[in-house]
């Protein structure tokens, strides 16, 4: 108390000594608050939230807001059809600088952004071709392509064109807003980490030339998930194990699933353990991961209704085909009944359990990713504290889901490897062998997108092959699964999963 009163009257007796302290504490103050303080940007509606707000993956897996705006404009030639980053089914929005599902963070007085959980579980539904798109969010993100983003990210990196005085005239020519701080940064800091990161993810990531390309909607879960988070030797991963790409899932109704055997394969049964693996898929770590803001997300996700069927449903057909489902699908996914779906398991004895791939008879490549040594290392994750990863299992099949919101949910199966549920009540053999992902027009008689389009006003969309690795379309059928039906019968089951 003395130190400060003796230092309090020196200043008093010198004006300008004090003013020097000041300035000093106010432009020290201003330093930490800008390069000390994290700054997610918030929104106070949960659905702008979910679509824009921050999970925490920006600052270890981001790219620099500038940096992102200039890359498709630096290299055009790198994008397939060329364009900017709607040529990967990323969705904007009118009058958003950012698609759905990027979000925005000040880290170390730059703004960085990276991806949320809405760029995997937000997609889009055309009536027609001429009608306007409607976006339904936790829905699969039927439109978003992840192998080519990362791709393109991986080829940009080994380009020559990508030093700083490109990266900085480029952003001159967007009339970037960079500050003299920032500028510096950019200049003799920000340009050269971010390319050595990107180089760095494209030798993690090496293996993803071994794979065919996902396709959209679908997503290698587990193989990038060795490679970034645990550092797996992935050219030792045998072949059997690198060929995993499934679809999205809808996330909504979260609650009646906590304690199902979750993810394709079941292998954890807790909801929350769960988010946050999901989290570290979309790029946040154990150190970054920012739990208030996904729990945000969490507490709205567990009573989200899915969007009902949007068109008129005969209910007499549906009548009859619910008597069909009771018989040969309840058991296994719940079922409707007037304006509720039922998750009971103890009425349903199989629902949210893991049906043996001997049964079953899917494709084996998203069961064969997921390892033991994977699920070993996974629950080391968050050690010391009390969201520590510990439920994490290997399976020996896939999960049999609830089928709330199934309308909106194709293509089907897990691998999504057949385009519509009329398809999928047909025996593997009469499925379309190879069909078109990522046209979100519906096909509202066989409910689905239509898979026939190979091209709309110069888009290309994604020929998919049955034939391929990871793509098969067995499993699924036979007298049990209801595909000996006669058509009729089909129709009304297909008429009644409308309801869902």
């Amino acid at each position: 108390m003395n130190v400060f009163k003796s230092w309090w009257d020196k200043c008093k007796r010198h004006p300008v000594l004090l003013i020097i302290v000041l300035v000093v504490a106010v432009f020290a103050v201003a330093l930490i608050y800008r390069y000390k303080v994290e700054r997610p940007v918030d929104y106070s509606k949960i659905e702008e939230h979910f679509k824009y707000g921050s999970i925490g993956s920006e600052p270890m897996s981001g790219l620099p807001y500038w940096i992102w705006k200039v890359l498709p404009v630096m290299f055009p030639e790198k994008i397939p059809g060329g364009g900017d980053y709607r040529a990967f089914g990323f969705l904007y929005e009118e009058d958003r600088d950012l698609p759905i599902g990027v979000s925005k963070r000040r880290v170390q007085g730059i703004d960085f952004v990276w991806l949320n959980c809405a760029v995997c579980h937000t997609g889009t539904v055309r009536e027609s071709p001429d009608a306007p798109r409607k976006t339904y969010l936790g829905m699969p993100a039927n439109n978003f392509k992840l192998y080519a983003f990362v791709q393109f990210l991986r080829d940009a990196a080994l380009d020559n064109r990508f030093n700083t005085d490109n990266v900085l005239a480029r952003i001159d020519s967007l009339d970037g807003d960079l500050d003299l701080t920032e500028t510096i940064a950019y200049r003799f800091f920000v340009v050269d980490r971010v390319r050595g990161s990107l180089i760095d993810l494209r030798r993690q990531l090496a293996f993803l030339d071994q794979q065919h390309p996902w396709g959209p909607g679908r997503v290698d879960t587990f193989n990038p998930y060795k490679a970034i988070q645990f550092n797996f030797p992935m050219d030792r991963v045998p072949r059997e194990e690198l060929i995993g790409p499934a679809d999205y899932p809808s996330i909504w109704h979260q609650r009646p699933r906590q304690g199902m055997q979750l993810h394709w394969d079941g292998n954890n049964p807790s909801v929350e353990e769960r988010n946050k693996s999901a989290a570290l898929g979309a790029g946040v770590t154990p150190v970054t991961i920012d739990l208030a803001r996904i729990e945000r997300i969490e507490d709205w996700l567990w009573e989200l209704m899915p969007p009902p069927y949007p068109k008129p449903i005969d209910r007499t057909k549906a009548a009859q085909g619910k008597m069909l489902y009771e018989r040969y699908c309840a058991d296994c996914h719940g079922l409707k009944e007037k304006d509720t779906y039922v998750f009971d398991t103890k009425r349903f004895k199989r629902l949210g359990k893991v049906e043996p791939l001997a049964d079953i008879g899917t494709d084996p490549g998203r069961l064969n990713s997921y390892t033991e040594a994977l699920a070993a290392v996974q629950n080391t994750l968050y050690a010391g504290y009390p969201w520590r990863f510990k439920h994490f299992r290997k399976t020996n099949g896939y999960a049999n889901m609830p089928l709330d919101g199934l309308w909106l949910r194709a293509p089907y199966l897990h691998n999504g490897s057949v385009p519509t549920l009329r398809d999928l009540l047909e025996p593997a053999s009469r499925r379309p062998p190879v069909f078109y992902r990522g046209y979100d027009v519906y096909d509202w008689d066989k409910v689905g997108f239509v898979s026939r389009v190979a091209k709309e006003n110069g888009q290309a969309f994604f020929r998919f092959d049955t034939g391929q690795e990871g793509n098969s379309n067995s499993g699924h059928e036979g007298e049990e699964y209801g595909t000996y039906l006669d058509p009729a019968a089909k129709d009304a089951l297909v008429e009644y999963m409308k309801t869902f």
